[in-house]
């Protein structure tokens, strides 16, 4: 990974995630009794296990199918040499639905999958799309993705703590379980902020990525005008709303938000 700030900031956040999920394990050993090296075992299969599922359900959610080569031959030749070009495995091509243009990059750098939205092809130019699909390239290359994925594994454990940690500590089981998901809800979002805190930033990298891949910045620049507009035009699916963390362009501004501004970043393209 050549960016410090970033690799620093996903070091942190995963000391965060490791604290969090410690605190998960102790609990469930001290309440349950139930041996740590079967609990590690039990967590550990079950974030692979929401890795693998999480990966298979989103492209089939969104009706995901393989780009035919034999269609878009500019677009995968421009994959393949851009994958050479940063060291990474060419990752497999995925047409989806989303309702909107949109694209996100699954997995990591040896088995790595970018998804394109119809609507994405159908609103930009060529060299547009190559510039979201290098940005895309440039979070496997990162390994950027990884930390999103782990960070909901870790989210979901300390949720089921804190939802089994009200269920021990009340006697009215009804209220108990409501006031339970909602404090598993919580929970969830506490530990998703800090997570979100790099995926701010990991989006302002693979811009810059981009850029260089490219040699200018005004390609992805100009297919992130072309796709503010459009959001603001259409409603994305509910299941593409889902996937909102993984993709490039996410409208959101809150504390929560896990883009930057959209103006922010094309500010910056145009400065390459």
């Amino acid at each position: 990974m050549r960016n410090l700030g970033l690799k620093v900031r996903m070091a942190i956040v995963g000391s965060i995630l490791f604290a969090f999920y410690t605190i998960a394990i102790s609990f469930f050993y001290l309440t349950f009794q139930v041996p740590i090296p079967l609990l590690i075992g039990l967590s550990v299969v079950f974030v692979f296990a929401q890795y693998k599922i999480s990966k298979w359900f989103t492209l089939r959610s969104l009706k995901g199918q393989e780009l035919p080569e034999d269609q878009f031959r500019e677009l995968h030749r421009f994959v393949e040499q851009t994958s050479r070009d940063m060291g990474i495995e060419k990752p497999d091509l995925y047409l989806v639905e989303m309702g909107v243009p949109n694209a996100f990059a699954l997995g990591r750098r040896g088995n790595g999958t970018v998804a394109v939205s119809r609507e994405l092809l159908g609103v930009l130019e060529q060299d547009e799309v190559e510039g979201v699909v290098a940005h895309e390239l440039a979070h496997l290359q990162n390994r950027d993705s990884i930390i999103m994925q782990l960070g909901q594994g870790i989210a979901s454990i300390i949720g089921f703590a804190a939802y089994f940690a009200v269920l021990m500590s009340g006697d009215n089981e009804l209220v108990d379980i409501f006031i339970g998901m909602i404090v598993s809800n919580i929970a969830q979002m506490l530990v998703m902020v800090f997570v979100f805190a790099v995926s701010r930033h990991r989006e302002f990298v693979a811009d810059r990525d981009a850029a260089e891949v490219l040699g200018r910045g005004d390609p992805l620049a100009r297919a992130l005008e072309k796709i503010s507009s459009n959001a603001s035009r259409a409603e994305p699916t509910p299941e593409a709303k889902e996937v909102n963390a993984l993709c490039i362009f996410g409208s959101d501004t809150s504390l929560l938000s896990t883009h930057p501004s959209t103006e922010k970043r094309i500010e910056r393209l145009r400065s390459y």
